[in-house]
């Protein structure tokens, strides 16, 4: 039988504390705190920086096949691939999709009021999952419908500043010479929480684009790839360019919105500074009790050490211990993490700002093989570490320790 295992199971179920007790659930309590915000502080972080880039990758795509000109238009010229071509650039092993896209910079002009907005143009082959998501009125563009053309997706932003509703018609003058002008009407209303993105685009049809343009039916402003690993993306956009021809070049999205993404990386680090926070925390309180646990039981250490026991063994006493009342505080730290990540999803019940940080909600996302990463990491560094502080029993003295008795 392991003694230094027994010992320490009578000591910790069926041991009489004194001054400790207090100390121990303390010490239990700031554990169960410390992995409730490690746990917690990841998954909002994560889940923030999922939410975030979705919306990026759902609004542009994730690489853009564009012209390879220097013009800084917000309308791109004109090109076509061939058939064979877009099917050679989905069968590669990353891409999901290719869709056609053209952008056309336009007025509109309704209720007296002015706005200067950038039409987005789409057609019946791309997927309107995201913007279905976004939407707080109406419905997505239906391609199927006779009135295609003419049908348009807003902001909730740039409604309200136009006083527009679904079903409200408006008229459109794009921006070229000689100005054309269309009627168009509201098909529904989406909000990406996102000011930028919300103030310029507006959603139309592709069809649209070309006919204000003159292209052939073939032309498109560019392509939209979408791909299924993001962390590929800058690999994926070098091979996707590798199968153009050279008058046509690729962007991502990463390099279409460089601030938003630099700002997302620069979150990675609140998540080392909180584990360390933490960490350092469960540690101070982890110290005081162990060092509280063998000062409390000194004359216990002093009649073993005189019966023989040496301190290797008596160390591991106390070390067992220790690791009760981190399994302890670990397992109500873990309960009450996950109650809270899945009452957050489920019910969005803590809000967020939406002109600040672009979403309306805090959202979450964990993985268990990240919970589980956490816990025994936390588990590691803090044994180890209580490790130098159990030190202390080598230097009781049987003799003083009886005679104080």
């Amino acid at each position: 039988m392991n003694f230094s295992y027994f010992l320490a199971k009578r000591i910790t179920v069926f041991g009489h504390r004194t001054f400790s007790k207090m100390i121990i659930r303390v010490t239990i309590g700031a554990l169960s705190l410390a992995i409730l915000a490690i746990i917690m502080a990841v998954a909002i972080l994560k889940g923030f920086k999922q939410e975030i880039t979705d919306k990026q990758r759902g609004f542009f795509g994730d690489i853009m096949i564009v012209k390879n000109d220097v013009s800084t238009s917000y309308e791109n010229a004109p090109i076509a691939l061939s058939r064979a071509k877009l099917d050679s650039i989905r069968e590669l092993p990353n891409v999901e999709n290719i869709y056609p896209f053209a952008t056309k910079a336009g007025i509109i002009h309704v209720n007296q009021e002015v706005e200067g907005v950038l039409i987005k143009g789409i057609d019946g082959s791309y997927r309107q999952d995201f913007l279905s998501r976004m939407l707080v009125e109406g419905d997505t563009i239906n391609f199927a419908a006779e009135n295609a053309n003419n049908q348009i997706l807003i902001s909730q932003q740039t409604a309200n500043r136009l006083h527009l509703k679904v079903g409200d018609s408006f008229i459109m003058y794009f921006v070229q010479h000689p100005v054309r002008k269309r009627k168009l009407e509201v098909k529904g209303i989406y909000t990406t929480h996102s000011e930028e993105l919300d103030k310029m685009y507006i959603i139309g049809s592709l069809d649209l684009i070309r006919r204000i343009n003159d292209m052939a039916p073939e032309d498109v402003g560019g392509y939209e790839v979408r791909i299924k690993d993001f962390t590929q993306l800058a690999l994926t956009s070098s091979v996707v360019e590798d199968e153009l021809p050279i008058h046509m070049a690729t962007t991502n999205v990463v390099e279409q919105m460089p601030d938003v993404f630099n700002w997302l990386e620069l979150l990675d680090m609140n998540d080392s500074v909180i584990f360390v926070l933490m960490v350092i925390v469960a540690l101070i309180n982890l110290i005081s009790a162990l060092l509280i646990n063998i000062l409390e039981r000194s004359s216990m250490i002093g009649i073993l050490k005189a019966l023989g026991m040496r301190n290797t063994e008596l160390r591991k006493v106390f070390l067992y211990n220790s690791l009760y009342l981190i399994g302890y505080g670990l397992v109500i730290g873990n309960v009450l993490a996950i109650l809270l990540y899945f009452f957050q999803r489920s019910t969005q019940f803590f809000k967020l700002d939406p002109s600040i940080y672009y979403v309306s909600f805090v959202p979450v996302q964990i993985s268990w093989y990240e919970v589980l990463s956490l816990n025994v990491a936390l588990v590691a560094i803090v044994f180890v570490v209580l490790i130098i502080p159990s030190m202390l029993i080598s230097r009781i003295s049987p003799i003083k320790t009886i005679q104080f008795k």
